[in-house]
């Protein structure tokens, strides 16, 4: 009994044992407090009688367990990790210690007799962050996110396709979502409109550090960039900034775990809704999109924890093609035309001045394809401009596809012009293949025949 340490169970054992033994208990009562049955209670009693207290504690109790590895392997693992095998991480010393020491031990045995000893594995290992769940914003509109699903939505029945949408923090509505072919800049635009137009300006966007909505890392910047101090923003990054979005970025799939999991949902309710229609086409995806949203909303949502709305409402001079377009800044011309990609834009006279030439300007590329050229706010005259001479060039090489309805012709013949020119090798005949003797060489026949005579 010297040194004998009683769990918690023991000890309340000990005391009903003495309570029983002291005759307030009887032996069922004592059983059923100590969740045993009446035999075995008898059992106990017997043997608290016999020994006392240490018949109580459990028989192997001090003893080496079966399985338990002996300290010489131990002493043997950690002198082979300080000697020959220096450096290996532990997944790769316990390897080496099975195939060449016949030491067959577990990863974690391995590991745990290197940790005792201090030796720690050299592979670093990221320790876990803490997570928290976040507050929801109090209300809607004050904060939205926005993220893309690439997935193969119409299940083979037609082309892989990618979902934008958004969510609504505060309350877990989805106030719009399309299909694109890609996530692209113009689906993020189409997006924000659409919501702009139907509720107004959210206070904020939470998204990823896609390229659509931030620059490239640093690094890549221009001597331009590097003078002003600041990035040049994307294209979506401009247009937050000039709706006056507050722009959140997100460092890890979990911090946008909201939208994350309104496209598991998606991916389960809407790849079905999609099979049932029998959609095949990105048209017709849409259609099905549309429907599904309405229903969605009436079920999913929950409410806000304060009433009303945070969207903005634009003001009066808001003009949605002016915003929602692609801006570029060129320099016009001597000849007072504008260029943007294969596009060329002749400037007429206009707002008392006739020539633009060497002005810097604002192309805008409206989302219909539209173009216009703005110069310190105001939308100049253009009309398109004739083509220079290597496009004209590039228009009469192209070998137009003939008229026909047959796609199997329509094929072969598109194959055919896009392959390349096979190498023409000259006939045996040429004049380039023919030998001709001409003589031994010599400085006489090296001369002009002006200078023989």
């Amino acid at each position: 009994m010297r040194g004998l340490t009683l769990s918690q169970r023991e000890q309340t054992r000990v005391q009903v044992l003495n309570r029983v033994l002291g005759r307030m208990w009887d032996l069922r009562e004592a059983a059923e407090a100590m969740g045993v049955s009446e035999r075995h209670g008898w059992r106990l009693l017997a043997a608290y009688r016999k020994e006392g207290v240490a018949a109580l504690a459990h028989g192997n109790r001090g003893r080496q367990p079966a399985n338990s590895i002996a300290e010489e392997s131990k002493e043997r693992v950690r002198r082979l990790a300080q000697g020959p095998y220096q450096g290996f991480n532990h997944c790769h010393l316990t390897e080496l210690l099975a195939e060449r020491e016949g030491l067959s031990l577990s990863r974690s045995s391995v590991r745990r007799i290197l940790m005792g000893a201090g030796i720690k594995s050299p592979r670093k290992r990221r320790p876990p962050k803490h997570r928290s769940r976040r507050e929801r914003y109090p209300q809607e509109g004050m904060l939205l996110q926005i993220d893309g699903s690439r997935h193969d939505w119409l299940e083979g029945r037609g082309p892989y396709l990618s979902l934008i949408g958004a969510i609504d923090d505060a309350t877990g509505k989805v106030p719009y979502a399309l299909f694109r072919e890609q996530e692209d800049a113009q689906g993020y635009f189409l997006l924000l409109r659409r919501i702009v137009s139907s509720y107004g300006v959210p206070l904020a966007l939470y998204h990823d550090r896609h390229s659509i909505f931030e620059p490239p890392t640093k690094g890549q910047e221009s001597l331009e960039e590097q003078l002003e101090g600041r990035r040049k923003p994307t294209q979506f990054g401009r247009l937050m900034e000039e709706l006056g979005i507050t722009s959140i970025a997100s460092f890890s799939p979990q911090a946008k775990g909201r939208i994350e999991r309104l496209w598991g949902t998606f991916q389960g309710r809407l790849v079905s809704e999609l099979r049932l229609s029998g959609a095949r086409t990105l048209h017709e995806a849409n259609r099905v999109l549309k429907d599904f949203l309405l229903r969605y909303n009436s079920r999913f949502p929950i409410p806000p924890a304060e009433a009303g709305l945070a969207f903005r409402k634009p003001g009066a001079s808001f003009i949605p093609e002016e915003v929602f377009c692609f801006k570029y800044e060129r320099r016009v011309g001597t000849d007072n035309v504008v260029r943007l990609g294969e596009h060329r834009l002749q400037i007429l006279p206009s707002n008392g001045r006739l020539s633009y030439a060497h002005a810097r300007v604002e192309v805008q590329e409206r989302l219909d394809g539209s173009l216009a050229v703005y110069y310190q706010g105001h939308c100049l005259t253009t009309t398109p401009a004739p083509p220079e001479a290597p496009v004209i060039r590039a228009r009469k090489l192209a070998r137009p596809l003939p008229r026909t309805t047959d796609r199997g012709q329509l094929a072969t013949v598109a194959a055919r012009a896009s392959a390349p020119e096979p190498k023409r090798k000259p006939a045996p005949d040429h004049p380039w293949r023919r030998w001709v003797d001409r003589g031994p060489k010599s400085k006489e026949t090296d001369k002009f025949p002006e200078q023989l005579g």
